[in-house]
């Protein structure tokens, strides 16, 4: 009875280790795991591309791409691997600062913030006749026209081809 009641002891001390000391588990001993750095790119509509970075662990790189498969491999080499995925929307970073204006010779840019020197060109689009253009149109571009979403975004390009002094219309 004395050895059954120690085997009993034995027994629950390494189920206790083991369930606060997982890493150290019997069913863990045979696997072996390692890790990748994964770059999740996304490109955006507007051209703005944003790249996330990930440590994943994994017992296969096959793993780590099922995990991904709504995206491209771009390119996997070493402990690296690249996914990519077009995005059908605007930048975050245009849907939050975009503002449409005019640069001095006549071009429609999105600006980050309202259109002035101080702020930098994010995209830049066509030259725009200013001859052509009604003084509100004009007024408009001058203080600036926030990017609001995508359908929003597309609006404003087409709405201005029309003054266009490029021959693509």
């Amino acid at each position: 009875m004395k050895k059954v009641f120690c085997l009993f002891c034995y027994t629950l001390m390494i189920l206790a280790f083991c369930h606060f000391h997982p890493e150290a588990s019997f069913a863990n001993a045979n696997h072996h795991s390692s890790t990748v750095e994964v770059i999740l790119r996304r490109v955006y509509l507007d051209g703005e591309v944003s790249e996330e970075v990930k440590t994943e662990h994994h017992h296969s790189i096959a793993d780590v791409i099922a995990k991904y498969q709504d995206w491209q491999v771009v390119r996997q080499d070493g402990d690296e691997i690249v996914f990519q995925k077009q995005i059908d929307d605007l930048s975050p970073l245009l849907k939050t600062n975009g503002f449409f204006g005019i640069m001095e010779d006549g071009t429609l840019s999105i600006f980050n913030g309202k259109p002035d020197a101080d702020n930098e060109v994010i995209q830049s689009f066509f030259q725009i006749d200013i001859k052509k253009l009604e003084s509100y149109r004009h007024l408009q571009l001058k203080r600036g026209i926030p990017v609001k979403n995508k359908e929003n975004y597309l609006n404003v390009i087409n709405t201005f081809k029309a003054y266009s002094a490029d021959e693509f219309k």
